[in-house]
């Protein structure tokens, strides 16, 4: 089998695994019970808590686990917005977000009076500092802007957007950090991020996992109220086991990581280069400033899904959008906003590395795809 659907989730790492099932059998106590079995749940739990803070080069205090990136990105998102509201009610963001950060903005927009401002991309998909600047009004309280685009890999210009947002006080700035994190660097503190999402099982921890970290002192409401746990602003009973075992994957994912991610960038680029060999396939992915683990290609005349299922007959799992998208038939979103004809944006394949994949583990993709596109376009009599 040749999995390449690693955005949409990777592989937990055995370590990952070990490490749930030791916390799930012998540390089972609830962390907010008064007993010892609490009291030792509570101290693994603070204990993982700032093993993450170490490595995102935060404080302990400014991490809250979540179930991952949907959870993480409406409460980032929603949380700020409410807490802010008495300051305005205008948000920005860009026109290539994950679902889960745009259908906040839209449910905050259609059902709670926000007025939201959609900024374009360049035709590489990446959004220009400058025309976030020039959407900021007086009554700006959010900017949510992504790291990593979750279809194309196109990275944002992150940092250059916190410069400038630091001189508006009353502006939250989120950052959108689960494909980003563990394959292109993000310095938070430096980029002045105040809210920041990252999702466990994007770096081989596990579904249900996640993070979000929150700028001590920015202003957020609660969306779930109840026990008061993660500092009151997401109750409920903690999963212990899930984040020990996130915690153990983003050490991991950041063991070794120059060597890992030379690794990773020379298949990437193995990869276009035998994919511009391809009679009819067009490169999406913008060769620079592109993440190394994310290739997005196009064979205009065949649909995105017919390829990924006659793939899959090969034993290879690549996708179309995201996953959180790929059931919705129709065109990818992120390339029309790049200005993409349909033939391109109804075409679009996602190829999405493991951090560990190498150039002969792939090789198989490049072995059937030329003939895979072949037959159909005979079936199709292109």
């Amino acid at each position: 089998m040749l999995y390449l659907d690693n955005s949409a989730t990777t592989k937990p790492y055995p370590d990952v695994l070990d490490t749930y099932r030791q916390v799930a059998e012998k540390f089972f106590g609830n962390p907010s019970s008064l007993h010892h079995l609490g009291v030792q749940a509570e101290r693994l739990l603070t204990k993982a808590r700032e093993q993450v803070a170490d490595l995102l080069g935060v404080s302990g205090q400014e991490i809250i686990f979540t179930s991952g990136a949907t959870e993480g990105n409406n409460l980032a998102i929603k949380g700020a917005a409410f807490a802010q509201r008495h300051k305005g009610k205008h948000l920005i963001t860009t026109v290539i977000e994950h679902p889960s950060v745009s259908e906040a903005f839209e449910q905050l927009e259609k059902e709670f009076g926000f007025e939201v401002t959609w900024i374009p991309v360049n035709e590489n998909g990446i959004v220009s500092p400058t025309d976030i600047q020039k959407a900021v009004r007086n009554d700006t309280i959010l900017v949510s802007v992504m790291h990593v685009n979750n279809e194309i890999g196109a990275i944002q210009p992150i940092e250059e957007i916190g410069e400038i947002l630091k001189n508006y006080p009353n502006i939250v700035y989120h950052v959108d950090h689960v494909q980003g994190v563990g394959k292109v660097p993000l310095n938070i503190k430096k980029a002045g991020i105040d809210l920041c999402t990252i999702s466990g099982h994007k770096f081989h921890a596990l579904n249900g996992t996640g993070v979000l970290y929150i700028r001590k002192n920015t202003p957020i409401l609660t969306l779930l109220s109840g026990g008061g746990q993660e500092a009151s602003i997401r109750s409920g009973t903690e999963n212990l086991a899930g984040n020990v075992s996130l915690a153990k994957g983003l050490r991991l994912a950041f063991n070794d990581y120059e060597e890992k991610i030379d690794r990773l960038i020379n298949t990437k680029n193995y990869l276009i280069n035998e994919l511009e060999k391809i009679d009819g396939i067009i490169i999406n992915t913008p060769k620079e400033s592109s993440a190394p683990h994310i290739i997005n290609f196009s064979v205009p005349g065949i649909k995105a899904e017919v390829l990924v299922h006659m793939l899959e007959e090969e034993n290879i799992y690549v996708s179309t959008t995201s996953a959180c998208s790929s059931r919705k038939k129709g065109e990818s979103k992120v390339l029309k906003s790049m200005g993409k004809k349909s033939s391109i944006t109804e075409s679009a394949i996602r190829i999405s590395l493991s951090i560990g994949q190498t150039i002969d583990d792939v090789k198989p993709l490049i072995d059937v795809l030329p003939s895979s596109i072949q037959k159909l376009k005979n079936i199709m009599g292109l």
